[in-house]
């Protein structure tokens, strides 16, 4: 390499969903959203919140770390608006703590409405104590250095899904589901449809009805019973 190493690079100015269609996605369960998306934008199953009543929904505001360092989630408390939900990509490092206690309190402080990371956090009690949503792969006391290389906000493959700044982050106790900044106005609508639907199968759920999971007919010449 010739020259001292880029330690971090940075993207100031991304584009945000508007609120419209910021308000179709909140409240709606993980589940809803990866319906409307088809069946996409789940991150790692083993990414989960911190306590099961957390939830969160955001626009993404993105950090990528290198193994062992945490330099770009320091860094990117003084790039968010409130109501970002701060995503760190670690590539599933379970080495070192990317965040703890004392970072969340800033983050509290700047309005930040969640945070997401592939990797391990620490200080759990001061964790929950600032009262932020945190969804990680993971806990574990050991903490990493701050010398890059990162990046902020130049978008990062996080629990396996890739996701760019101000693409719309919804999280609750199943877990976390990223879609895309291009196509949130698209699937909000289809979000809404999944809503009336999820809506009428509770009312009949609610009058004791019976559901049919499959269709016997529908397999006509591709059923046999063997008794």
């Amino acid at each position: 390499m010739i020259g001292e190493p880029l330690a971090l690079a940075i993207r100031r100015r991304i584009q945000r969903p508007t609120p419209a269609v910021m308000r179709a996605f909140r409240g709606a369960p993980t589940g809803f959203v990866t319906d409307a998306f088809n069946g996409r934008g789940c991150l790692d199953f083993r990414i989960k919140p911190l306590l099961p009543e957390m939830t969160l929904c955001g626009p993404a505001v993105t950090a990528l770390c290198a193994p062992g360092d945490i330099l770009a989630a320091m860094a990117i408390l003084d790039f968010v608006k409130k109501g970002d939900v701060i995503v760190i990509a670690t590539g599933g490092e379970t080495v070192a703590a990317k965040v703890g206690d004392l970072w969340l309190h800033e983050a509290r402080k700047r309005g930040v409405g969640g945070v997401i990371c592939d990797g391990l956090v620490r200080d759990v009690k001061g964790l929950l104590a600032a009262g932020v949503p945190v969804f990680s792969r993971g806990v574990a006391p050991n903490a990493g250095h701050k010398t890059g290389p990162g990046e902020i906000n130049l978008g990062v493959s996080c629990g396996g899904v890739s996701i760019g700044p101000g693409d719309i982050i919804v999280g609750d106790r199943d877990g976390v589901v990223a879609v895309p900044l291009a196509q949130t106005a698209v699937i909000a609508k289809q979000l809404a449809l999944v809503k009336r639907k999820e809506a009428e199968a509770e009312m009949k759920l609610a009058s004791g009805a019976s559901f049919e999971f499959w269709s016997e007919a529908a397999l006509e010449g591709r059923l046999r019973y063997v008794d």
